[in-house]
This record gives structure tokens, sequence and C-alpha cells, in this order.
């Protein structure tokens, strides 16, 4: 007698769904807020039948605060208390429309909580914090997989192009102490790490992919790419108030951004999966299209991603925790430039958290996943 394995399709594919995309993306101050692709997070979530909806919320926390020049730690920041430290909250809520068995439409709602304390925006004599909060920039896209979901169970690959709106603020502002004059507080721009938006139209490219390795052992994948042609968003960093080699770096750049995944996941029961992936995230040194001055930090994490979830009918949870394997803030074209002016050699530091909490939820509305041809069903029928 053949035992069913086809109701554990669902969780395995449905989880990689939930968190392929999920960015907190460069774990700090890195990226310039958090990001997270349109599929909402995991291949064939997206396989819906024509008129089928996901709905669905993301909530990401991190906490950076480990200073790297270079792919060298700075251990000497955190033990004399001279860190910078991002408090990162980020609520991502989708819906993802099956306009076809293979056409699928998303968009993203993204709302973010930031703070950030320092001391050397302060004055450099106190530590304080600084805050911004609110609506992050709207992303939409249509994706389409490239084989029929029905006739090809075991595996199948989709390709996905959208758009970033501006929508979130770009030139939130708070509280600056001891940097006015004599002392006083100023009203300035909060640092680019903590701004809910990036002041700029992007364009998002994106693929995902699943395999049937085996009945119970599923290969996932995926990535996206954020073009941003704006070079600048006209935003000051007053960075050039720190010392006047910080001239080039007194205007926000509007940088791109990118995420790549790839991983194995694990049915234990029909409503529990575990995966284990790598992630690597980042905000490259130059953008693909358009300019790239202005003040950003690049940089590039590498993660181990573990993970479980929890699927009940048309609900599903999962918890995914990725944890900093390698961390990197490479030098950026104002720091080159710097030290071709000076003939001193200069890398700016940025600071990454070690970890980052992924939470979500996701419901199916409006029917059954694709259904697939019974004579092809073999894989999940041994």
């Amino acid at each position: 007698m053949r035992k069913d394995h086809s109701k554990y399709l669902f969780p395995v594919l449905f989880f990689i769904s939930l968190t392929l995309p999920a960015l907190g993306t460069s774990q700090g101050c890195v990226a310039i807020r958090h990001f997270s692709s349109c599929s909402g997070a995991h291949p064939e979530s997206n396989v819906l039948a024509a008129g089928s909806v996901l709905l669905g919320t993301n909530y990401r926390y991190f906490k950076s605060f480990r200073h790297f020049r270079g792919t060298e730690e700075e251990p000497d920041r955190v033990a004399n208390q001279t860190e910078v430290i991002n408090h990162s909250h980020a609520w991502d809520f989708f819906l993802t429309y099956g306009i076809t068995d293979r056409w699928y439409a998303s968009v993203v709602v993204p709302t973010v909580i930031n703070t950030r304390s320092s001391l050397y925006e302060h004055g450099r004599e106190e530590r304080n914090t600084t805050f911004s909060r609110g609506l992050a920039d709207i992303r939409w896209n249509v994706g389409y997989w490239l084989l029929d979901p029905a006739a090809l169970p075991k595996g199948n690959i989709a390709v996905a192009l959208g758009m970033k709106l501006p929508t979130g603020n770009y030139q939130a502002t708070d509280i600056f102490y001891n940097v006015g004059v004599d002392g006083s507080p100023e009203v300035r721009p909060v640092d680019q790490s903590i701004q809910p938006g990036d002041g700029g139209f992007g364009i998002t490219a994106e693929f995902q992919f699943y395999r049937e390795l085996s009945p119970s052992y599923f290969l996932y994948g995926g990535g996206f790419y954020l073009f941003n042609p704006r070079e600048t968003n006209g935003v000051r960093t007053f960075r050039e108030t720190l010392s006047p080699i910080l001239q080039n770096e007194a205007i926000m750049s509007v940088p791109d951004q990118f995420s790549l995944r790839l991983g194995l996941s694990h049915p234990f029961s029909p409503e529990f999966t575990g995966s284990i992936g790598a992630r690597f995230d980042g905000v490259p040194v130059e953008d693909v299209i358009g300019g790239s001055g202005g003040f950003r930090r690049p940089g590039n994490v590498l993660a181990i991603d573990p993970g479980i979830s929890y699927t009940k009918g048309p609900l599903a949870l999962n918890l995914s925790v990725p944890f900093a394997v390698r961390r990197e803030r490479p030098q950026s074209l104002t720091d080159l430039e710097t030290e071709q002016a000076t003939g001193n050699p200069r890398n700016g530091d940025a600071a990454f958290a070690d970890y980052v909490i992924n939470v979500g939820v996701i419901y199916r509305l409006g029917g059954n996943s694709v259904a697939l041809d019974p004579e092809k069903q073999d894989p999940f029928n041994r």
C-alpha cells in the first residue's frame, strides 16, 4: 500500500514562500531600512488557483551593535561603550492574488519602528537616542511560474518584476543633543539606517524555485535585486560637521539592495516543517543603474537560516532566525575619494546584528492550491 505524502507538500513549500525574501536585510547600519520582496516569502505559496488569495503579515526585529571595518570586527567599540545601537522593528502586510494557475500578483505594505542610540551624533559627550516610525516603501510585482504546476509537481521556478514606490518618509527628523549653537539641541534628519524610506522609485527583479529531492526533502531558493536609479535624495546627513574630510558624505545616497537564499526543508509531521539554509544579503558599493554618489554604508552579511513552520488548513505560521557567520563593510566610493584626496587609507565602519527574528502568519482564501494531475502525483505517493 502506498503512503500518501501529498499532504506534506503545502506545508513544505508554504514555509519556503513565507521565509524566502524576508529581509531585515543587511542586519544593521548597512541597510537603509528593512526590506522584503513582494512574494511574501516562499516558493509555491504563490502557486495558486486562479482567483485564490493569500493574505499575510511578517514581523522582523534586529539589534545592530557590532562594528565591522572590512571583515574585521572592532570589539573595542562595545568594550568602550562607543558602539552605535539600532533597534529595528518591521511589519509587512502582503497580499498575493492568483491571476491564473501560473500568473500571480503581489503587493507589500511595510511599516517600521526604529531607534538609534549613539554618542558621536550627540556631541560625543553623552549617549542619546533618535527615533523613526511609519509607513515604509510600498512594493508590488507580477510573477510567472515557468513550468506548469499541475503537470510538474516535483519542482518549479518563478520569475517576477515589480516596482518600489517612495511612500516611506525619507526625511524623518528627531532631536540631536549638544550639536547646535553653544551645545544646544537641534532638529536634524535621523541616520540613513533608520529612515523609513529612501526617496526613490525602484525596480525589483526576483526569482524563486523549489525542487523535490525525495518525498520528504525539498531544495528551495531564490533572490531579488532592487535597482534604485536615483543617485541621491537631497537629505543632509550632517556628517560634514563631524570632519571636513566628510564633505562628500553630506547628502544621502539611494542605494541598490539584494538578497539570495538557498536551503533544504523537511516535514516532521503533516503540520510541522523544518528548514535549514543560508542567505546572503547586502547593499552594493555601486548601483547597477544610475549614479552611486552620496553617503551610503555598503555591506553584506552571510547568515545561516534555520526555521520551523506550522500549517493547519488555510493557516500557516512560521519562525526563522538567521544568524550571521560573516559580515563585511567594504570601502565605499566616498571612502575611496577621501583616501585618494588625503593619501591616507580610509574604510568606514558599520554596525551589524548577530541575528534577525522573523515571524510570519499567512492565510489562504478562495479555494485550494493548483490541482495536480493524478497521473503526475507519483512523487508524493510512494
